[in-house]
């Protein structure tokens, strides 16, 4: 099983930048993906970004270019650094990591507030 813990979170105004993180523990070694989701306040849990152990990443649209997820192995970490924050960025941002025998792990989520 495999435990996440981010941070990094935060309040930002709007075109700044934040770096969350995120630290796996655990069975670590059998972790294929991982990336982030966000959950805006009544809106349903959307995906972010994914990065594979290799590095290849994928974003959504609406990050594209102002988002950039990258994955340190050797430290089991995630990072998702955004830059040029929108109030659209506003949301409760999830970790997740999908071991290679199935399921998903996800964390306790980490605050980012961008205001106008």
């Amino acid at each position: 099983q495999v435990q996440l813990v981010e941070s990094g979170g935060g309040l930002v105004q709007v075109g700044g930048s934040l770096r969350l993180s995120c630290a796996a523990s655990g069975s670590i070694f059998n972790i294929n993906n991982m990336g982030w989701y966000r959950q805006a306040p009544g809106k349903q849990r959307e995906w972010v970004a994914t990065i594979g152990r290799g590095g290849t990443a994928a974003y959504i649209d609406s990050v594209k270019g102002r988002f950039t997820i990258s994955r340190d192995n050797a430290k089991n970490t995630v990072y998702l650094q955004m830059n040029s924050l929108k109030p659209e960025d506003t949301a409760v941002y999830y970790c997740f990591a999908n071991p290679t025998n199935g399921g998903r792990s996800w964390g306790q989520g980490t605050q980012v507030t961008v205001s106008s």
